[in-house]
């Protein structure tokens, strides 16, 4: 989710919350469509570099031909090079600004640009089966089975491809447990956030932080007792 810096209203900013691009699932069946396969098949390779490259990047081509045009037919050989071309396409659509992207490792390859929110939804893995069921009309079986499948797809590729876990909390400007949450009141704490880190923009890194703005404490500060004694 990338951030602006505030230049209007904040009926303005709710607006442009609105009108966001979502880079999710539908990636994966508009490839699978431009590449003719099924999207039961490109799901197999969703999140993965192994497999289908050349034809996979066929699909991204068509999708964000500007990100690839550079890259060369041959290229698309390689695991290395799918991966590298994979990153061009995240970060051309960050770069068009007003988009979320799930997924995808933007969370490492867009570490580096200021004006992206990155925030990571955890819940209780119960909770998360439930809501799997009432939103897929699923049984609890399969919702389960979905959703470990998908984490540890998920953690494998990061881990493998970016040496990263995808629980490592210094990914994430924002972690949301929402088992206490309802979805608009998560909306609403992540579009605070994202406010937050766009008035920021114009400051430099080294002067953001906990401690900007605050003086030092009245008195000496003093440590907890130790329970042990």
């Amino acid at each position: 989710m990338r951030a602006h810096r505030q230049r209007h209203s904040e009926e303005v900013f709710h607006e442009r919350r609105n009108q966001s691009q979502l880079v999710d699932h539908a990636l994966v069946e508009r490839v699978a469509s431009e590449i003719g396969t099924s999207q039961e098949e490109a799901e197999v390779h969703d999140e993965h570099v192994q497999g289908m490259v050349s034809q996979a990047l066929g699909g991204l081509l068509y999708l964000y031909p500007a990100a690839m045009a550079n890259t060369p037919p041959e290229a698309f050989l390689s695991d290395e090079e799918y991966r590298d071309a994979f990153n061009r396409v995240v970060r051309a659509a960050a770069v068009r600004g007003h988009v979320v992207i799930v997924g995808r490792a933007s969370q490492v390859i867009l570490a580096d640009l200021r004006d992206v929110l990155h925030v990571r939804i955890i819940a209780p893995f119960e909770k998360r089966v439930v809501y799997v069921m009432q939103r897929e009309g699923v049984d609890r079986h399969t919702a389960a089975s979905r959703i470990h499948r998908k984490d540890h797809e998920r953690a494998s590729y990061l881990e493998r491809e970016y040496h990263q876990h995808p629980d490592e909390a210094q990914l994430y400007d924002l972690v949301l447990n929402t088992s206490l949450l309802d979805l608009e009141s998560a909306v609403d704490i992540i579009c605070f956030t994202l406010q937050q880190k766009a008035r920021g923009l114009t400051t430099k890194t080294g002067e953001l932080g906990p401690a900007t703005g605050l003086s030092r404490y009245p008195g000496q500060a003093e440590d907890f007792p130790s329970l042990a004694h």
